[in-house]
């Protein structure tokens, strides 16, 4: 509030805010940034005059409430508005308390659309709070002069209990993924041990076949062009079975 001196018909309103000129107490009309004709005044007693910002104002409302899955969480929510010349006239006579305002009906909004969501739908679609919040605003604030830019859900926060436990699941879980994953690798070292023990085995059987047909090709041959070698070839040939027997009784 304010009054102009005696004899001074003029006043200055900053660019940045809209004058109320009132009358005897009287609001007469919204004086715009500029230079501005008041009317005539005797000493204070006529004139008078109220302002408000013009200027894009943010406010922070945080509302309790408790989700689908029973959580409770708080919900941060930050709503833009402003005033414009049209609705100066209101919002400096109809509201005492924007934010009080924003405050009732915002939580309105939350308290009725959070008890419908899981707490990880909440994160999800917090977009629709936010657009459900938006235009309860828009339509509820425009009677007090008010001009809703936007809304937005800009935090959702578990109680700390919550929080606790969450974290805890989740190092359990990454605790049991790195056991099992250790589990799958030893899997894979003993089968890859056991196949390549498979492959030795299988490789000394063959080169113990190969000599033994080589033996008994000897002896074939021996049969074959005559027989005055043949006792001393079986004689050879008992005695690479024996000596094979015992390289295999011997361990290592």
């Amino acid at each position: 509030s304010g009054f102009l001196p005696c004899g001074n018909c003029f006043v200055m309103v900053p660019q940045d805010r809209f004058f109320a000129l009132e009358r005897f107490g009287k609001f007469d009309r919204t004086l715009a940034p500029g230079l501005s004709w008041a009317g005539f005044d005797l000493c204070g007693a006529c004139v008078a005059f109220r302002s408000i910002s013009s200027r894009v104002v943010q406010s922070f409302i945080r509302v309790t409430t408790k989700t689908l899955d029973n959580v409770f969480v708080y919900v941060m929510v930050a709503v833009q508005h402003t005033v414009t010349a049209e609705g100066a006239q209101d919002a400096l006579y109809k509201l005492e308390d924007v934010t009080e305002q924003l405050d009732s009906y915002v939580s309105d909004v939350v308290r009725s659309f959070v008890p419908t969501l899981s707490l990880d739908e909440c994160f999800e679609r917090k977009e629709e709070i936010s657009m459900a919040a938006e235009e309860k605003l828009k339509a509820e604030m425009v009677q007090y002069g008010l001009t809703i830019l936007k809304a937005l859900v800009i935090d959702i926060q578990p109680d700390h209990s919550v929080v606790a436990s969450m974290n805890e699941i989740n190092k359990q879980k990454r605790l049991r993924d790195a056991s099992q994953m250790a589990a799958e690798a030893h899997q894979v070292r003993v089968v890859r041990a056991a196949e390549a023990a498979a492959d030795a085995a299988q490789l000394a059987g063959e080169g113990i076949a190969r000599q033994r047909r080589a033996i008994i090709d000897g002896i074939r041959d021996s049969i074959t062009f005559g027989t005055e070698d043949l006792w001393s070839v079986l004689r050879d040939a008992k005695r690479c079975i024996v000596w094979e027997q015992i390289q295999h009784s011997v361990p290592g």
